[in-house]
């Protein structure tokens, strides 16, 4: 079968591969899609460190159940799925906590087991016995229900806890990128009163007419973002802020435009060969901000985006904005990059 194998830096190779054979417990799916996700973007341009190669990538998939080992199992060959890809202990003081996306002992498709940038992915029996494959409905695109993987991830952040967001709230979103997206989205799905979109790319801002916030923000060097911000807040700040975007420079502006009491959301980490952020702390002390991060997402989140995404009340079609076959797979970076596309899907079979 084909696969797109990450090999090294810059080295994703599509190329024939075994098919996957079955022991006890495991299925076998046919990928019909898998979008791209950002965290994918940076291991082609940068590896990453619990990745050892060669290992398919691709971990945003629908596909359908074409062999079974596993009787007892929640579905059946002809069964189309998505699938919950943390595989944790149960164990441990996180998982025993209900956090399994902070198990101590996490492992995860396309990471520690191949993906579904190939024709065909085997799901591992402990995946299979814990329920993590979902069945989808028959009638829905595939690119669309292949959101629910990040879409949890987003759900996660909004979570008990930290957001919290409701019907008083004006809320800021930094980053316009698919994920920024869904974080708008579930904001106002949450009841925000107010949702603006910033980005340093008026290109990526421009795009953002098509869903349902109140307006945009460009970013500047000169900071007038930040009178901006102001202004479109009566002079209050934003109650929450949402950096959607790996960029330290994002994390400080978070701080700078957000209103007395606010609520901050770090989601997704800087790069490893950089992560230090230089805050102005004082922010955090006046302000009396709450900040938090999030990573990854819990069973029920990804339940929760599958079944918002299902409904149809979610904008899956404005989001997956480009198919390529697997064969032009690393053509999906340049498009994401310049900001053509949003997410890429792309077609194993074809």
């Amino acid at each position: 079968m084909k696969a797109a194998v990450f090999h090294d830096k810059e080295q994703l190779i599509v190329q024939d591969v075994a098919m996957p054979t079955l022991e006890d417990g495991e299925v076998l799916l046919q990928i019909e899609a898998c979008n791209v996700c950002g965290t994918d973007m940076r291991i082609y341009y940068h590896g990453h460190h619990n990745i050892k190669p060669p290992r398919v990538l691709g971990h945003e998939f629908v596909g359908r159940v074409v062999e079974s080992k596993a009787p007892n199992a929640n579905v059946k060959v002809g069964d189309r799925v998505v699938m919950y890809i943390v595989l944790s202990c149960g164990e441990c003081k996180y998982c025993r906590a209900g956090r399994e996306n902070l198990c101590s002992n996490r492992t995860t498709m396309a990471y520690n087991y191949d993906g579904a940038f190939a024709e065909f992915m085997k799901v591992p029996a402990k995946a299979v016995s814990r329920g993590q494959l979902f069945k989808v409905r028959e009638d829905m695109p595939s690119e669309h229900l292949a959101l629910a993987e990040p879409l949890g991830c987003v759900i996660n952040a909004h979570g008990k806890n930290r957001l919290e967001i409701g019907l008083k709230d004006t809320v800021a979103v930094i980053g316009s990128g698919p994920i920024g997206i869904m974080h708008a989205l579930v904001a106002r799905a949450s009841g925000a009163q107010k949702v603006f979109m910033l980005d340093v790319n008026q290109a990526r801002l421009d795009q953002m007419a098509q869903f349902d916030i109140d307006g945009t923000i460009l970013v500047n060097k000169d900071g007038s973002h930040y009178a901006t911000s102001q202004e479109l807040t009566d002079g209050f700040g934003f109650d929450v802020v949402i950096v959607a975007a790996s960029v330290a420079s994002a994390q400080a502006d978070a701080l700078e435009i957000a209103g007395k009491g606010g609520r901050v959301e770090f989601f997704g980490g800087l790069p490893k060969s950089n992560p230090i952020s230089t805050l102005n702390a004082n922010h955090v002390h006046y302000k009396e901000l709450r900040i938090s991060g999030s990573f990854s997402e819990k069973m029920s989140d990804f339940q929760a985006a599958k079944a918002l995404i299902e409904g149809g009340r979610f904008p899956s079609d404005k989001i997956v904005t480009h198919e390529l076959p697997l064969a032009r797979i690393t053509e999906a970076f340049g498009l994401m990059q310049s900001g053509e596309a949003l997410k890429v899907c792309i077609r194993p079979q074809q």
